[in-house]
């Protein structure tokens, strides 16, 4: 028997974009109600990252966050069951290309914005290279399926699990194969370093440039942003003298650069995930 959920996203795979996002909307501002609990981490994080905003206005871009949030959930019906050529030309590649085809490892830098998976399936279809990223099985086997399927849709996608450890990854970068990474979240102590984010302390996890160092490979940064008529995937120049042989100040930098991506479009960060969860030892924590 097929998955509720899953025959719910091929139905309104088919439906013009404006129904599906008018539907999100409805949805997101259903959620910022209901999720108490996802609402309160949101404007925790407003609240630590923009101290100068008032109440208002970071009750309000938590507001629109919930509704890219569930625009965006909703957008995986077509962009994993629509036509390819409807999902083409929704998904649209600007920037710097050639730091992603020129010779050479590739890690991409991919933050955690909303646009996420859209920004994926454009590089790994529109990019004449193969790719991979690291993948976290789903509790879900049916689901967890789905989601591996719909993430290899398109180009020549691999899938590389979180158990596998480091070796499958540095192994796919010198084979030749550009890695979409999303480093920017709390994966606890065990594998994070602490370094400022917005001037607060947080854990987190050190892989670009330490997977750009074993994999000899550039940084390239890609931000996809969801706009009325699909998405813009930008690709971001390459940094220069990236990594160093500090892998703190390294890390340091990502979070740093990271910052101003986020503050040209902050109501479409993933707010909703516990970015300060780990704090240093004798810390109070945060939420």
């Amino acid at each position: 028997m097929q998955h509720p959920g899953i025959l719910f996203m091929r139905a309104l795979a088919p439906l013009p974009l404006a129904w599906i996002r008018g539907l999100g909307s409805v949805m997101g501002h259903l959620l910022f109600v209901l999720a108490r609990q996802r609402r309160h981490i949101a404007l925790t994080n407003l609240r630590l990252v923009y101290p100068q905003w008032s109440d208002g206005q970071r009750r309000a871009v938590a507001k629109r966050s919930f509704v890219y949030f569930s625009q965006a959930f909703l957008d995986r019906s077509w962009l994993w069951h629509a036509d390819p050529e409807v999902v083409r030309q929704r998904l649209r590649i600007v920037g710097a290309t050639e730091d992603l085809t020129r010779d050479g490892a590739v890690v991409m830098f991919a933050p955690h914005f909303y646009g996420m998976d859209a920004g994926g399936s454009a590089v790994m279809d529109q990019i004449d290279r193969p790719a991979c990223t690291i993948y976290t099985t789903q509790p879900d086997a049916v689901l967890d399926a789905w989601m591996q399927q719909g993430r290899k849709r398109f180009g020549r996608a691999t899938l590389l699990s979180r158990t596998e450890g480091v070796k499958p990854i540095v192994r796919a970068l010198r084979e030749g194969k550009m890695l979409y990474l999303l480093p920017d979240m709390d994966l606890g102590p065990e594998e994070s370093v602490f370094v400022p984010f917005f001037g607060v302390t947080a854990a987190t996890v050190p892989s670009l440039p330490r997977f750009a160092r074993l994999g000899q490979a550039r940084v390239v940064p890609v931000v996809t942003r969801l706009t009325d008529t699909g998405y813009e995937v930008r690709i971001h120049p390459a940094w220069e003298n990236y990594p160093s042989s500090d892998v703190l100040a390294d890390t340091a930098l990502m979070n740093t650069r990271l910052q101003g991506f986020i503050n040209e479009m902050p109501e479409q960060y993933y707010w909703v995930h516990k970015r300060f969860k780990t704090r240093p030892p004798g810390e109070p924590p945060l939420y």
